[in-house]
This record gives structure tokens, C-alpha cells and sequence, in this order.
């Protein structure tokens, strides 16, 4: 229970760090607005005012950069809350003066599944005008980090107050197509919903980012904290005589614990795909897949377990061996791949989790160490009892 409470803190640092770097407001060097807002992700918000009588928005959007020579879009999709389908005002330096330009641009699905270049062309929505700013006025330059506002007037449906906004930054611009932003979880979830009349908003996928941060801490536990511990626990406590064969039912204990509750992270995973479509982390979805079928086997194994007079045993004995191995390793290995999916790569939850890492490694050359003097004292007490130097006998260890 401490574990979980440990990196669901952890995992949940980086939301609560995006959500208190950023703030709104509803003040510009040209315009005052109504009412503003902060976005959910990449630092960004929107200020805007509703003119009802005649259904017409006035709005700002600031943004980030995140390179020189990157670009920062913005748009409204007028069907559904997605990127496909958005129809968006993105910024960037001109590559020929490297003055800022904003130009037009539709999300249709070739660009989403990256079949040609992003061309601009002239919007089929209601766009009265459109302007672009860097924060600063005319001597700011685009860098890292640099604050861009995008400014339009559009033209509502009447009687209709909820719009859905899209959002996103990318690293550079190959002519005037800007290239594919980057996917991490934050990048994928700058959808929001927005009731322009009463300032309400539905942050899209809000119920995903929290199955995805709940996931993250499950497997973070299950593959990467208890099955490694429950591997060092059959390896070392079994050489205590003293313990009999209790050392067998803690590991296994551990072990099923472990794969029980990675059972129901791997299940969260497979939610995760099917309300993410067109989202893939090829190499984090094989290791979990891997690493699931892997412990399933073990489980599966215990079932067909050979006494310890079985001449199969010592087969079993290797193919447990091996398969538990490589399902620990997997396992850790595929927790590291699920810190760079969620973008805390370089987190506190990392941090915590490569301290809880090192630290059973440390505690594992401790004991190998301490099982390498045990052994050699006792091949030199048989030596020794051998050539008639000692008298009495030794008790052998436990075997699974």
C-alpha cells in the first residue's frame, strides 16, 4: 500500500507541476478579454470573449515553443473532439526572412497517418481574421521557450456555445509543411471542450489520463518492484536452514501477488489501446505482452510441478529458472519503456522508482557476496571433514 501511495504521488508530480507552471490571462497589448482559461497541457491557455448578439468569438491563444526553428498551431475542430478533421492556424519562421508567419491549415487523415506533407490551404470555416504575435512585440525572436500568441474572430453557429479546441508544438518546419509534433502522453491529450458562453470546459481523455497514471503505478509495482523481489527472495532465502521450507511459500506468495496485480495493469493496458486508437507504442506493447505471457507460463508452471524424487524435476528446475529470469527482466525493462510513453523520462517518479531499483540490487551483491563466503566456508569444513580434521555432518539447503 505505501509503494502505491509512493508512485502514484510520483506519477502524478507532472500533472500537478504542468498544471501550476502555467496561468491565464485576460490581457494582451492590443485586446482585453472576457474571460480566460488554462489548458491542460504544454503550458498553453486560451482567453477569449463571446459576443452573443451575433455569435461571433473573439479569442487568444498562447503558446510555447520548444525549438528556433519549430512551429506552434492552434484550431477548432468543428465536428468532434480530435485532431483529424481540425481546422488550424499554425506559427512559425518563415524559412526564406524568418519573420513569423501564420498560416492556415485542415487536419484531414493523411496527415495523421504521415502520407504527405501538411500543405497550407484556405479554411472552410467561418474565419473573419487571424494574426500572430510573438510576446515581447516586434524585437522578441523565436527561441526555445518563447511565447507566441495567436489572435482570431470567428463567425459561431447560432445557438451554438461549445466549441472543440485542438492544440500543439512541433520541433521544425520543412519548407512551410510543419513535421509531426511529438507523441507523448501529454503531446496526444491537447484536446479540450469548451463552452464559450458560460466558460465551462471538458477536457478530452481526462478519464485516460488517469487509467494511464494508475496503469503506470500497478505495473511499476507488479513487474518492475515485487517480481524482482520475489526472485531475490527464492534465491537467497532458501540458503537459511533455518527457515525450512518457508522460503518457498514467501516466493511464491510474492510471485502471485506480483502477477495478479500486473494482471490487472496489463488489463488497464488494453483499455488504454482501445481508447487511444491510432496511438501505438510498438515496443512498450510487445514487452508487456512479452512479460504477461512470460508470468502466465510460470503461474501456469506451479500446476505441474515434479516431486522432488521426479526424474523431470531438474528439467522444470531450468525451464523455472529461465523463464522467471527473463520475465524480471523484461519486466523492469518495459517499466523504463513505460516512463519515456508517459513523458517522465526525466521525473521524480523515475528518480524514486531507480532508487528502489538500485537499492535491491545493492541488497542482491550484498547477499551473493555473503553466498559466496557461506560456500566456501562450507567446501572448506567438507574438505576438511573429509580428511578426518573435523568430525560431524552438514545439513544441505532446500531445493525448489
Amino acid at each position: 500500500m505505501i509503494l502505491f501511495l509512493f508512485f502514484l504521488f510520483f506519477f502524478s508530480s507532472h500533472d500537478l507541476k504542468t498544471a501550476f507552471s502555467a496561468h491565464c490571462t485576460s490581457m494582451t497589448t492590443t485586446k482585453t478579454f472576457q474571460k480566460c482559461m488554462t489548458l491542460p497541457t504544454q503550458q498553453a491557455s486560451l482567453a477569449w470573449t463571446f459576443h452573443a448578439h451575433n455569435a461571433t468569438l473573439d479569442l487568444c491563444f498562447f503558446g510555447t515553443y520548444i525549438s528556433p526553428s519549430g512551429w506552434v498551431g492552434w484550431g477548432i475542430n468543428p465536428t468532434s473532439a480530435e485532431m483529424t478533421g481540425t481546422r488550424a492556424l499554425v506559427a512559425f519562421p518563415d524559412p526564406n526572412s524568418g519573420q513569423l508567419v501564420l498560416l492556415p491549415y485542415i487536419l484531414d487523415p493523411t496527415v495523421k497517418l504521415q502520407k504527405t506533407p501538411l500543405l497550407s490551404r484556405p479554411l472552410d470555416t467561418n474565419l473573419i481574421s487571424s494574426s500572430a504575435a510573438l510576446y515581447g512585440g516586434k524585437m522578441a525572436t523565436i527561441h526555445d521557450g518563447a511565447t507566441i500568441q495567436i489572435y482570431a474572430t470567428l463567425k459561431l453557429v447560432p445557438n451554438k456555445t461549445k466549441i472543440h479546441i485542438v492544440w500543439n508544438r512541433g520541433l521544425y518546419v520543412q519548407g512551410y509543411s510543419p513535421t509531426i509534433h511529438p507523441t507523448t502522453s501529454n503531446d496526444l491529450s491537447s484536446i479540450a471542450t469548451i463552452d464559450v458562453k458560460s466558460g465551462y470546459t471538458a477536457v478530452q481523455h481526462s478519464n485516460v489520463k488517469t487509467l494511464r497514471t494508475v496503469h503506470g503505478t500497478i505495473n511499476a509495482i507488479a513487474w518492475g518492484v515485487l517480481l524482482p523481489v520475489g526472485a531475490v527472495t527464492a534465491r537467497y532465502l532458501r540458503q537459511v536452514q533455518s527457515l525450512g521450507p518457508s522460503w518457498f511459500y514467501v516466493h511464491s506468495s510474492i510471485q502471485l501477488a506480483a502477477f495478479f496485480l500486473g494482471t490487472v495493469g496489463f488489463a488497464m493496458g488494453i483499455r488504454l489501446g482501445e481508447l487511444s486508437p491510432g496511438v501505438v507504442y510498438g515496443m512498450h506493447r510487445k514487452l508487456g505482452f512479452a512479460a504477461f505471457c512470460l508470468g502466465a507460463l510460470q503461474t501456469v508452471a506451479l500446476l505441474f510441478r515434479p516431486k522432488t524424487t521426479n526424474k523431470f524435476r531438474k528439467y522444470w528446475k531450468s525451464y523455472h529458472h529461465f523463464v522467471g529470469y527473463a520475465c524480471v527482466v523484461l519486466g523492469v525493462v518495459n517499466v523504463f519503456q513505460g516512463f519515456e510513453v508517459m513523458g517522465e523520462g526525466r521525473s521524480y517518479a523515475k528518480l524514486g522508482y531507480c532508487l528502489c531499483l538500485s537499492t535491491l540490487v545493492g541488497v542482491c551483491i550484498a547477499l551473493e557476496v555473503n553466498s559466496w563466503v557461506v560456500f566456501c566456508r562450507k567446501c572448506k569444513e567438507d574438505k576438511m571433514r573429509r580428511e578426518g580434521l573435523i568430525s560431524g555432518g552438514g545439513g544441505g539447503s532446500s531445493s525448489i
